[in-house]
């Protein structure tokens, strides 16, 4: 018999801006050395829950406080005829890790996708040399793949500072 969780899954409404702004400044600290623009980040998140066509956000909540999220996003695969969703803004407070959090989310996150007939999988980004997230992934059933994340900002996009 599974017991019950000390916390609840739902999605993310607009009064938790904040507390996932905080949450992803916070991770781009820990896993990058970055510190957001906290106007950049708030107004990231707010657009994020006004547009649900990009994606949405997960919580966990647990007496009142929110203590973990994450963020999906949409990539259409044509190979696949469907979309890839895309974890990404993964964070879990620190006294909530390892306490099943992620885990729930990522469960909770599954069953949402068999009603989406659309969804043909899913996707992360993982830190390189975070070895206990990806334990904790190739865990849940994911497999690490071939490719290397690239990127080039336009220019004058500026969205944090270095540490």
């Amino acid at each position: 018999m599974q017991l019950p969780q000390p916390f609840t899954l739902r999605r993310a409404r607009a009064q938790d801006a904040d507390v996932i702004a905080r949450f992803n400044a916070a991770m781009a600290l820990e896993t990058e050395h970055k510190h957001l623009l906290p106007d950049v980040i708030g107004a990231g998140v707010r657009r994020m829950l006004e547009q649900p066509q990009a994606g949405f956000y997960l919580v966990a909540e647990a007496q009142g406080d929110v203590v973990g999220c994450l963020m999906v996003t949409y990539e259409w695969s044509d190979w696949r005829n469907g979309r890839f969703w895309w974890i990404q803004s993964l964070y879990v407070r620190p006294d909530w890790r390892r306490r099943g959090v992620f885990r729930g989310l990522y469960a909770h996150l599954k069953e949402m996708a068999k009603d989406d007939p659309d969804a043909c999988g899913f996707r992360l980004y993982v830190e390189k040399d975070n070895a206990n997230a990806q334990r904790t992934y190739v865990d849940l059933g994911m497999e690490l793949t071939e490719y290397r994340i690239m990127e080039e900002l336009k220019p004058g996009v500026v969205f944090c500072r270095e540490a």
